[in-house]
């Protein structure tokens, strides 16, 4: 039974690379995309950089899945903030008051838990020798 549960472990290894390839390959297709689109408008907006930057997080976040095998959580609430504020960017104009402040609320829970992972990690370090 041991030889079917690695079998099935390093098929779901493969599995996660090709995905994690797949991803990175979009995301590097979007960026090119959202370049050319730049260079066609000859204007760069605020949008435009905030969008770039998810895409430049995105690829962070595969890179360091790939050189230390850990997801790390905070690098997607970055992402979600960073998402958020271009979605108030781009339709402020059509924001009413109570939908600004859901969605500063937003920000602000999503704030407060990357402030408590940040203080558990340096509060709580995992202990890496527990698991080898």
């Amino acid at each position: 039974m041991s030889k079917l549960k690695e079998s099935g472990y390093k098929a779901l290894v493969i599995i996660e690379d090709i995905g994690l390839l797949i991803i990175a390959l979009s995301t590097v297709i979007a960026i090119s995309v959202e370049v050319v689109e730049m260079f066609k408008a000859l204007k760069v907006t605020l949008a435009d950089l905030l969008l770039l930057f998810i895409y430049l997080e995105v690829l962070a976040m595969v890179g360091i899945y790939l050189k230390t095998g850990k997801l790390p959580v905070r690098v997607p609430l970055y992402i979600a903030i960073v998402a958020i504020a271009r979605y108030m960017i781009l339709d402020m104009k059509n924001l009413d008051t109570l939908r600004v402040l859901g969605l500063t609320g937003a920000v602000l829970i999503l704030a407060i838990s990357i402030l408590a992972i940040r203080y558990g990690h340096t509060k709580f370090p995992y202990d890496d020798t527990k698991n080898n």
